[in-house]
């Protein structure tokens, strides 16, 4: 039945899609509670304290959930509707002549989905997606997967083998590194100033392997035009220590987000405790 309404939403036009997706997630955020304390913090911690922004942000993530059909099933017409200007486009071209296999890192700042199935038609690629927390999600993600040509893995020790000899094929992997991630898989490092539970996947994996990271987004333009993709190369060599590592890539995201922040999934509990986990430091 899920699935049959995103299809279904797939079928509409995509600048109708962004409307109601921002009408609905304006009409969230209206609601008082956790979500919309939680947003409202989020964006003041980041240095965006304004009622607006925070109600421009809650449209825009209802933007992003209802033009994720859209990209999932009517993927080819996506693709014409992702733009890469020459500055950006040699950012990918330079790591990809190095031949060393690239880690492509993307949070969730504008249409993010669309970044992945663009990266996949240039060159092989492999993402990690975590299981949904809700089952019945599954089915539904994982035919919008299906529907691309990136190989998915799980988040699990498979999927990270799978990552490495990919990564020694020299081809590109991809996965999304603002998500807390579980006890033993990450460390407390900044973000926006407090400390937030970072993984340390990426740079375990950049450092072994030796290939460039590359943090990638794509903007959403006004009117259902589509989205401008950015990608952003992370400076080499990464520090051996790693905390010293996520911290350098939590504040390379926040370069990123700070590009066009109204379309960061604020809402996400970013800044929350795994169970089991260190209390969190003071951030210095």
């Amino acid at each position: 039945m899920l699935l049959a309404f995103f299809r279904f939403l797939a079928v509409l036009p995509l600048p109708l899609l962004q409307a109601l997706g921002r009408g609905l997630g304006r009409l969230a955020y209206a609601w008082p509670g956790k979500y919309r304390q939680r947003l409202r913090a989020n964006a003041a911690q980041a240095g965006y304290p304004a009622p607006a922004f925070a109600r421009r942000a809650a449209g825009e993530i209802g933007a992003m959930v209802l033009e994720s059909p859209w990209i999932w099933f009517r993927e080819a017409e996506s693709l014409r509707k992702a733009r890469v200007d020459e500055a950006n486009a040699a950012v990918v071209d330079t790591a990809l002549a190095e031949g060393r296999g690239i880690l492509f890192l993307t949070p969730h700042l504008g249409g993010f989905e669309i970044t992945a199935r663009y990266l996949a038609r240039k060159m092989p690629l492999t993402v990690m997606f975590r299981p949904p927390r809700k089952a019945i999600l599954g089915p539904l993600l994982e035919t919008a997967r299906n529907n691309s040509a990136m190989h998915a893995v799980p988040a699990n020790m498979q999927g990270v083998r799978e990552f490495v000899r990919a990564l020694r094929r020299g081809e590109a992997v991809g996965l999304l590194p603002d998500q807390a991630p579980g006890v033993g898989e990450g460390v407390w490092a900044p973000f926006f100033g407090r400390m937030a539970y970072t993984v340390t996947l990426p740079g375990k994996l950049a450092t072994q392997a030796r290939v460039p990271i590359i943090l990638c987004a794509a903007r959403r333009l006004p009117r259902g035009q589509g989205w401008q993709l950015d990608f952003m190369r992370v400076p080499e060599p990464l520090p051996e220590d790693p905390q010293a590592q996520a911290a350098l890539l939590n504040h390379s995201m926040e370069t990123l987000i700070r590009r066009y922040p109204e379309q960061y999934l604020w809402g996400y509990n970013r800044y929350k405790t795994p169970r089991g986990a260190p209390p969190a430091p003071t951030a210095s």
